[in-house]
């Protein structure tokens, strides 16, 4: 099952104290804007995104199509791929993604801790 990029998606209290805190350990900002209050940084092969308001908790994020750098991967499982794959192996989702469709979708569901995690394909 390829996944894709991985990211941390991280629910914040001040998006610009979170920046400056990330900027210090070397992350740069790589998407997203402070008007939007949501930004992508980036150290190496590293993501974390800082989001404002958005979500409560912290997600862990996969983009099936994606490598680190948001750059199209020609050869990746299609997010209804790996929704049907996980539904063969019993895991219970929290949302699904109509299978009948095409392109950008995503779903979610949680690890036996309660973490959340995101599969979220943007093509």
């Amino acid at each position: 099952m390829k996944l894709g990029a991985f990211s941390v998606s991280l629910s914040v209290k001040d998006i610009n104290v979170s920046k400056a805190f990330y900027e210090n350990l070397g992350f740069t900002v790589f998407a997203g804007g402070l008007e939007k209050k949501y930004l992508i940084m980036k150290n190496e092969n590293s993501l974390i995104g800082l989001f404002q308001g958005m979500f409560e908790g912290n997600i862990l994020t996969f983009n099936p199509g994606w490598d680190e750098n948001a750059k199209n991967l020609e050869e990746f499982d299609d997010v209804r791929e790996i929704q049907r794959q996980l539904k063969d192996k019993n895991i219970q989702l929290t949302s699904n993604v109509d299978e009948g469709t095409s392109g950008p979708a995503g779903f979610m569901l949680n690890d036996p801790d309660g973490n959340v995690i995101l599969i979220d394909q943007h093509r």
